[in-house]
C-alpha cells in the first residue's frame, strides 16, 4: 500500500537520471554504493574496536567507556541534521560529501596514534590508581570530534543523492535503497573482520589505520565518479556561495569558521559526556519544534498530515535504534566476556562478530530488493507502519533469545556462540527492512524544500537512540572497572535483566505500531 504514496509526492526538485546501468539502475547508484561502502568500512571498523580500545588500552571502566562510545555515536548521528540543512541551502550534496570525507580521513589518521597504554599503579596505602597517556588521550578526543563533524557533512547527503537518481513514480526506488543499504553493510561486514582482526591481534593503530585507508578510498571513488551524478548534487545557488553576507564574510567563510568551532566544541563535550544528553535533548527539542512549526503553519492539510506521520515514524526509528545500537556497546562486551567464541581450535575475537549483522544484510539484500517491487506489483506490499512493527518484533525476539540463553543455557558462565549468532541474524533482517523503508518514507513524505534536513532528522532519531542505548546499558548492565571486577554469575544475571528489558520494549513497541498502522497509512495517502 505504501507504493501508492510514490505517485503523489516528488522527492526532489532536480530532474532525475533516467538512464540505466548495472541491474537496470542508474550508474550513479553504484558510485554512491562504493563511496558509502568504504565510508561505512571506516565507521564500523572503528565502532567494532572503540569500546575495547577504551577498556583495554586506556583502562576506562565499562560505564565510562560506554558513555564515551554512546556520546561519540550519538553526536555523529546528530550532526547530519546540520549537514543536510547546509546542503539544501548553500553547499549542495557534492561539496558536503567531499568536506565530510576529508574530515573523516583526518580523524582516522589521528586515531592511529595510540600512545602508551594505561597502567594500574599500587599506592603505599594499598589503593590503586590508573595512569593514562594524557597526550594520546587528547589526540583521541580530537580525532573523534573530527569524525563526528565529518559524518555530519557526509552521511545525510549521500542518501539524498540516491533519492534524486529516480523519478517520483519509479518502481526501482525501494530496491535502489535496498542495494544502497547492501553497500553500507558490505563495508561494515568487511571492516569488522579486517579492522577487528588487526586491532585486537596486531595493535590498535593497525585497526584504526585500516579504517582510515577505507575512508580515503571512498573519497577518491566519489571524486572520480562525479560524471555519473549528472549535476544532481550541485549547490542550489552557486553564485551566492562567495557573496558577502556578514561584513566581509561569505557563506563559505562562515561555514568554514563554524566547522572549526564545531570540532572544538565536540572535543570538549566528549570529555564531559553527561553534558551530551543535555545538548542532544535541547537540540532535539529545537529541531522537532521547527519541523512542527513548518508542518502546522506552512503546509497544506495533506502535507501537514504526512509530516506528522513522518515525525511519529522517526520515534519508531528511535525505539529500533535504541535496541539495535547495543551491538557496538553492551553486546560487544557481552560477547567478549560471556560467549564461548572458540570454534574448533580457533578463537574468534568479539570485535570480529560485529560482521555477522552486516553480513546477514549483504546476503539477504538482493532478496529484499526483489521482494518489495514484487509485492507492490501484486498489491500485497505491507503498510509502511507495519514494516516498522515487524522490525521491532524481530529486535524483541533477538533479545528474548539472548535472555533465554543467559538464564538457562550458560556453561561456566559462557553461552554457546550459536545463540548470539541467531540473535545477530534477526537484528540484521530487522535493520535491512527498516532502513530501506525509512529512507523511502522520508523522501516521499517530506516536503521537497527540507528533504535533506529531514534525512538528517532521521539521523537525529538514531543519535538520541545511541545515547539512550548507552544509558540503558550502564543502568541495567553489570558494573565493572579496570581495577575491580564482580563475579561472573552476577554479570551474567545483569545481562539477563538487560536483555529481558530490551526484549519487552521491542514487543510492546511492535504492538503499538500494529494497532496504529491503519490510521497512519490513511494519513500517508492523504485519506480522511
Amino acid at each position: 500500500m505504501s507504493a501508492e504514496v510514490v505517485t503523489e509526492h516528488p522527492p526532489a526538485e532536480a530532474t532525475p537520471v533516467v538512464s540505466t546501468g548495472i541491474w537496470d539502475h542508474p550508474p550513479g547508484l553504484f558510485v554512491l554504493f562504493l563511496t558509502e561502502m568504504w565510508e561505512r568500512f571506516s565507521f564500523y571498523g572503528m565502532r567494532a574496536l572503540l569500546v575495547f580500545y577504551l577498556t583495554k588500552h586506556f583502562l576506562f571502566s565499562d560505564q565510562v567507556s560506554l558513555g564515551i562510545y554512546g556520546a561519540y555515536v550519538a553526536l555523529g548521528y546528530a550532526t547530519p541534521v546540520i549537514g543536510g540543512l547546509l546542503a539544501d541551502r548553500y553547499l549542495g550534496q557534492r561539496l558536503c560529501v567531499t568536506i565530510g570525507a576529508i574530515l573523516m580521513c583526518l580523524g582516522h589518521l589521528g586515531m592511529a596514534f595510540e600512545g602508551e597504554p594505561g597502567q594500574t599503579l599500587s599506592n603505599s596505602d594499598g589503593s590503586s590508581q590508573i595512569v593514562r597517556d594524557e597526550q594520546a588521550l587528547q589526540v583521541f578526543y580530537l580525532s573523534l570530534s573530527l569524525l563526528i563533524v565529518g559524518i555530519g557533512f557526509l552521511k545525510p547527503n549521500i542518501a539524498t543523492i540516491v533519492s534524486r537518481l529516480y523519478s517520483a513514480d519509479d518502481p526501482r526506488r525501494a530496491s535502489g535503497y535496498t542495494l544502497f543499504q547492501m553497500g553500507i553493510m558490505l563495508g561494515a561486514a568487511l571492516s569488522a573482520g579486517v579492522c577487528g582482526y588487526l586491532g585486537e591481534r596486531c595493535g590498535w593503530s593497525y585497526g584504526f589505520g585500516a579504517a582510515g585507508i577505507g575512508m580515503l578510498i571512498g573519497l577518491l571513488i566519489f571524486l572520480f565518479g562525479q560524471r555519473t551524478l549528472k549535476g544532481l548534487a550541485e549547490p542550489p545557488s552557486p553564485e551566492h556561495l562567495h557573496r558577502p553576507v556578514f561584513g566581509p564574510f561569505s557563506p563559505v567563510h562562515l561555514i568554514g569558521i563554524g566547522t572549526v568551532l564545531a570540532v572544538v566544541i565536540f572535543w570538549m563535550l566528549l570529555q564531559q559526556t553527561r553534558l551530551v544528553g543535555f545538548v542532544l535533548g535541547s537540540f532535539s527539542v529545537v529541531i522537532v519544534g521547527f519541523i512542527l512549526w513548518i508542518s502546522l503553519m506552512k503546509c497544506k492539510k495533506v502535507e501537514r498530515d504526512r509530516m506528522l506521520v513522518l515525525l511519529f515514524l522517526q520515534l519508531g526509528m528511535t525505539a529500533f535504534a535504541t535496541l539495535f545500537e547495543q551491538a557496538g556497546g553492551s553486546l560487544n562486551l557481552f560477547a567478549d566476556r560471556h560467549v564461548n567464541r572458540v570454534v574448533g581450535a580457533v578463537e574468534i575475537k568479539a570485535s570480529q562478530l560485529q560482521s555477522v549483522v552486516p553480513g546477514t544484510i549483504v546476503l539477504l539484500a538482493p532478496f529484499f530488493a526483489w521482494l518489495w517491487p514484487t509485492l507492490a506489483a501484486r498489491g500485497q506490499n505491507p503498510r509502511t507502519p507495519t514494516k516498522y512493527a515487524l522490525t521491532m518484533l524481530l529486535m524483541g525476539g533477538g533479545f528474548g533469545l539472548l535472555a533465554l540463553a543467559t538464564r538457562f543455557f550458560s556453561v561456566n558462565h559462557l553461552i554457546p556462540l550459536g545463540w548470539l549468532l541467531l540473535a545477530y541474524v534477526l537484528f540484521g533482517v530487522a535493520d535491512l527492512i527498516i532502513v530501506s523503508v525509512c529512507y523511502t518514507t522520508i523522501t516521499l513524505l517530506s516536503i521537497p524544500r527540507i528533504v535533506g534536513m529531514m534525512m538528517g532528522t532521521s539521523m537525529l532519531a538514531i543519535s538520541a537512540a545511541n545515547y539512550l542505548a548507552a544509558m540503558i546499558a550502564t543502568w541495567a548492565g553489570p558494573s565493572r572497572t579496570a581495577s575491580s571486577s564482580i563475579p561472573p554469575a552476577e554479570t551474567l544475571a545483569a545481562y539477563d535483566f538487560l536483555f529481558s528489558t530490551l526484549s519487552g520494549a521491542g514487543f510492546l513497541t511492535s504492538l503499538i505500531l500494529l494497532a496504529l498502522s491503519p490510521s497512519l497509512s490513511r494519513q500517508m495517502h492523504g485519506i480522511h
